[in-house]
């Protein structure tokens, strides 16, 4: 599909029958840009390869950049109809964003997950596996150092600075920082680095990435969207849990110790 003649049809399609102002014309161009560019990014052409799981990934980056409770809400409407669309006009019969939930534009602090079930879901990776290994050392380090998923997974060797106890992680814009790293999750590492690691490295794709797929790539958002969702459930949390809850609990989590102190 020709995703860019698309958005123009569907922004003609608002400004003629919708009679949508300039302005959410213009934002809703945006919002449905960006979606593109993630879609070409991952070769996305047609419309029915569009799974939830995907779409997950995809929102999983917007709430990543920081959006506005009402950015994000103005996302999701976007979406929704740009999708409605092309079912409207004969183009698919599928439609991704059925079971999307537009977020409360009232945001809670999170306190969805208790101490417990944050360390259920840690512990539930088999660690006498390589990937149960590598499995523990992304969710101490995700946990331990509250860090956004694109960080956790954009680490390189050169970023660990284990005997200092810190990491050098790259955010927002490119900025670095240092974050501390607590000796659990030293430890994971250490083991996953050298027992898992050499065991998946491929010379070619693997350079100087911290965390590896099972073939030796680095590892995708959806790719540990899909193991996370796995010890969710083997953990048996009832819960909603997305990639980025486990930085929202952590700062809570602190936020309250410091507050009740």
């Amino acid at each position: 599909m020709n995703w860019e003649y698309l958005l123009e049809k569907f922004i003609r399609h608002l400004a003629l029958e919708k009679a949508l102002a300039n302005n959410t014309l213009f934002a809703y161009r945006n919002d449905i840009s960006r979606y593109i560019r993630y879609l070409k990014e991952k070769k996305i052409r047609r419309v029915e390869d569009i799974s939830q799981l995907f779409l997950q990934d995809f929102i999983g980056q917007l709430y990543d950049v920081g959006l506005s409770g009402s950015s994000l809400a103005r996302n999701f409407s976007a979406l929704r109809g740009f999708h409605k669309y092309l079912i409207a006009n004969g183009m698919t019969e599928h439609d991704p964003t059925e079971l999307l939930e537009t977020p409360r534009l009232k945001r809670k602090l999170p306190s969805v997950l208790s101490v417990q079930e944050v360390i259920r879901i840690i512990e539930q990776p088999d660690t006498e596996q390589p990937l149960g290994i590598r499995d523990r050392a992304m969710l101490e380090v995700l946990y331990g150092c509250g860090l956004r998923v694109s960080e956790l997974l954009g680490l390189k060797l050169d970023n660990l600075y284990l005997k200092e106890e810190f990491i050098r992680v790259r955010g927002k814009g490119s900025k670095e920082r240092f974050v501390p790293i607590g000796r659990e999750a030293i430890h994971r590492l250490q083991v996953y680095l050298g027992r898992t690691r050499p065991l998946l490295t491929d010379s070619v794709h693997s350079r100087n990435t911290v965390f590896l797929n099972r073939r030796g790539r680095p590892m995708s958002r959806m790719g540990f969207w899909k193991i996370l969702r796995k010890y969710v459930l083997l953990a048996n949390i009832s819960a909603e849990v997305h990639p980025h809850t486990f930085r929202h609990w952590l700062w809570y989590f602190l936020l309250t110790r410091f507050f009740a102190a």
